[in-house]
């Protein structure tokens, strides 16, 4: 089994999908950023915790030093943790805003990327899952027929376009690992606090990165998928 890291693990889909990997055998470590939250996650879940802020380089460094410490190696690094707090409709949007949101969720995506990558080379088989958004799709919010094309979200889905090219560019330029984006879809979270009718529960959500990671050496590199499969760029 695999060893692996799901930021932004304590709630939603992140801790769907961390306690879906234990229960699959898998040694998962449960990143958040607060350690109060992210320990008693951890505790209920039966997994280990490392504090991680994805927007803190010392903590996202420090982090990848305890793991050097525990395993020595990370085979599966899923980069969950992301915001769309205070996302704002297009004529309201700032570059404030733009920094904010991608601080987590572009930015905080590098910096976990190059402060593991050490350890995800020491591994056999590595990979990394992006968790994304349809929303960041220019062939899915383009399509009348998805729920995402009714959606004018300028910060927050350039956010998710962003990575998206970003899993393209790391899966070209580094071979050694497989890197793939996934999208959970409408997920009963409180990245935007929706739920009822049309909106599934984290588990689903949270069922395409359990199987992409279930894949293990056999996984692919450089795609885009659903629960459905494949998706548009």
């Amino acid at each position: 089994m695999s060893v692996v890291l799901v930021t932004g693990a304590n709630k939603g889909i992140g801790r769907a999908t961390a306690r879906r990997l234990r229960e699959l055998g898998h040694t998962v470590y449960l990143g958040a950023r607060d350690p109060e939250r992210g320990r008693a996650a951890a505790d209920e879940l039966g997994v280990a915790f490392v504090q991680l802020d994805v927007t803190d380089d010392a903590s996202v460094t420090a982090a990848a030093a305890e793991l050097t410490r525990a395993e020595g190696h990370l085979d599966v690094l899923v980069n969950n943790a992301g915001t769309a707090e205070g996302d704002p409709k297009p004529e309201d949007a700032t570059a404030g805003d733009m920094r904010r949101i991608y601080d987590v969720n572009v930015f905080g995506v590098v910096r976990v990327i190059h402060a593991f990558l050490p350890l995800l080379r020491a591994a056999e088989a590595p990979s990394i899952v992006n968790v994304t958004s349809g929303l960041g799709s220019f062939g899915t919010v383009g399509d009348p027929a998805r729920h995402e094309s009714t959606y004018p979200t300028p910060v927050y889905g350039s956010s998710k376009a962003a990575v998206n090219m970003l899993t393209v560019q790391y899966a070209k330029g580094l071979p050694g690992i497989r890197v793939n984006a996934v999208d959970p879809g409408l997920t009963e979270t409180d990245l935007h606090g929706q739920s009822g009718a049309g909106i599934q529960p984290v588990e689903l959500g949270a069922e395409p990165v359990v199987r992409l990671v279930g894949l293990g050496a056999q996984a692919p590199t450089g795609t885009l998928t659903e629960r459905a499969g494949s998706m548009p760029w």
